[in-house]
């Protein structure tokens, strides 16, 4: 069986799927939210057939049992599928974690200390990883890491220029994150073109709420735009992007307090912050009735793509395609426009009517004669935490056999 229980949490949600590692097929998928207060939401699906339910769930542990009793009503008992492994996605993994991982104590009790630096993310996965091997004790468990695809970024792509001391005692230094959606994007895109991926030269665009950019040489990445923290870089749904730092030692000293800055940087900037909305349909639709403030917003968060499109034309010195991923990249067709726009003299070439089609799936949205070939590629990063789960309990079984039939050789 190749039967991957993906799990993805959050401090006070689940999202999980049920995927088939060998073919993607979707067999089960729900979300659970509102975990801790008062009354609880789960949502399962299965097939076309979608339920929906309200409870008290105290903690992540309530909500294991939840999506056990949702399964079991659906007529997919998890005890009696055959799960080969729970693929859990970490967002986090520090500089030690650079491959799925099987999930020991010592990983999740690493996984809880790598929360300094994802305090959003990291707590509410370590929540999910006791819960689940509690539920499911007899089914190897993998951590999935978003960092671990950047891990082969060079020194001067990853290190601050600030105190090295300082950098090293507190673990400072650009991680980056979408690792995982970056990684099987560019697979994608190699596949679509016919090319293998070692010989390929990508930028690949992940907008969503969260948004990364990705330089990615022969498969490698090299830089990417997401720092120490989900920050830095692009503008996002409700986060600033790139900021002097200074802005925030004036802020500091003006008496805003750290939990305040926090939420200013992660919940009140980016498009909420500049138009009043994290939606890009939202935001969009506003600036098409006129308004400035939301047509300022569009033109800053296209200008910050096309800033680091531009640098890291310069960190691959070419490049063969540049991908655009995720639910704003791949269903807002103004906004790819947008983007490429003045960009013809660096060989990117926009087909108007390519862009605009409605079609899904891969596709090319650049000319015929566009030296850098333009692609929608949709993401799917649960798929590729399914495939990365179970190779590596695969071949962890395979070893553990090879084993066990050298030491039952006689002599």
């Amino acid at each position: 069986m190749s039967l991957i229980l993906v799990v993805n949490s959050g401090s006070s949600s689940i999202k999980y799927q049920l995927i088939d590692a060998h073919t993607e097929r979707r067999e089960a998928s729900g979300l659970i939210e509102r975990i801790g207060e008062s009354m609880g939401r789960v949502v399962h699906r299965a097939g076309s057939v979608s339920t929906e339910s309200e409870m008290p769930i105290r903690d992540h542990r309530a909500a294991f049992a939840a999506m056990v009793d949702a399964c079991a009503a659906a007529g997919q008992p998890l005890s009696e599928l055959g799960l080969s492994a729970v693929g859990h996605r970490i967002v986090q993994g520090g500089s030690e974690f650079v491959d799925p991982t099987l999930i020991t104590d010592a990983v999740a009790a690493r996984i809880l200390e790598l929360a300094e630096l994802a305090p959003l993310h990291n707590p509410g996965h370590h929540q999910a990883i006791v819960a689940a091997r509690a539920a499911f004790p007899q089914v190897p468990h993998v951590a999935v890491f978003d960092t671990a695809f950047h891990q082969t970024m060079p020194p001067e792509a990853y290190t601050y220029a600030i105190d090295t001391e300082v950098a090293a005692a507190h673990g400072i230094r650009r991680y980056g994150f979408h690792g995982t959606s970056h990684q099987v994007v560019a697979q994608r895109a190699a596949d679509f073109l016919g090319e293998p991926i070692h010989s390929l030269k990508q930028i690949v665009l992940h907008l969503g709420n969260g948004a990364s950019v990705c330089a990615i040489d022969g498969g490698r990445s090299v830089a990417t735009s997401m720092g120490l923290t989900p920050l830095e870089g692009l503008v996002m749904g409700t986060r600033s992007g790139d900021l002097d730092p200074g802005v925030l030692l004036h802020l500091l000293r003006t008496g805003y307090s750290v939990d305040q800055l926090d939420e200013l940087l992660n919940k009140r900037s980016g498009l909420v912050g500049l138009a009043g909305s994290n939606d890009m349909r939202d935001v969009r639709a506003a600036a098409d009735a006129g308004s400035a403030r939301a047509r300022l917003a569009l033109d800053v968060y296209a200008r910050r793509i096309r800033h680091y499109v531009g640098a890291y034309l310069v960190e691959l010195g070419a490049a063969d395609a540049l991908v655009f991923t995720a639910g704003v990249g791949e269903n807002h067709a103004p906004l790819r426009s947008e983007v490429c726009v003045g960009l013809e003299w660096l060989g990117i070439e926009i087909d108007a009517a390519r862009n605009a089609s409605l079609e899904s799936g891969s596709r090319r949205i650049s000319t015929d004669s566009s030296r850098v070939q333009v692609l929608v590629v949709p993401t799917d990063e649960e798929a590729e935490i399914a495939r990365q789960s179970w190779q590596l309990v695969s071949s962890d079984r395979a070893s553990s056999q090879s084993r066990e039939r050298t030491e039952s050789l006689p002599g």
